[in-house]
């Protein structure tokens, strides 16, 4: 995953070595780093900027070592997600509480729904849904949407997967 991260350093030496340390020992693959040493926080420290690749698993192990040294976090947005895709779902699906089921998705930790889009004709006719969802990686999206089948079963409902491309010309 991709993360940017805003971290405050005091204005010693071996500040940012001891910052970008954590990183390199956690097999992170550095992308940029922003040093504005000229600038100075409300606090007194000086404010940078670190954008960099890591397992999703070793983030925490990133924060926990910079906290451990004392270097301030500001921020962090993590990009975890890189796998895009979306199903269909035909059925009464407001009856059967939509919510339980995004909500058994997000869950995961590894998959998310981000986008809903619902049409109900009537109060007592099947509707449908538009759901997007993002995932860490393509086997992930894969065992998401195993999930959502079950769940689908469960719920008598429809579920209706993209046509992925055959290749063919």
């Amino acid at each position: 995953m991709r993360v940017s991260m805003d971290i405050e350093l005091k204005d010693i030496p071996g500040q940012l070595l001891q910052a970008l340390r954590p990183v390199s020992e956690l097999k992170g693959n550095l992308i940029s780093v922003v040093h504005h040493h000229e600038k100075r926080t409300p606090r007194g420290t000086i404010p940078v900027q670190l954008v960099f690749e890591i397992k999703p698993d070793k983030l925490d192990d990133i924060v926990s070592s910079l906290e451990e040294s004392g270097i301030g976090i500001v921020r962090i947005d993590e990009k975890r997600f890189f796998e895009h895709g979306a199903v269909l779902l035909i059925g009464h699906i407001v009856h059967t509480d939509i919510q339980d089921t995004i909500d058994t998705i997000d869950k995961t930790g590894y998959a998310e729904v981000v986008d809903l889009n619902l049409s109900m004709p009537k109060i007592n006719m099947a509707s449908s849904a538009s759901l997007k969802i993002d995932a860490v990686s393509k086997e992930h999206m894969e065992s998401a949407i195993a999930i959502l089948k079950e769940i689908a079963k469960k719920k008598d409902l429809l579920v209706i997967e993209p046509i992925k491309s055959l290749g063919v010309a």
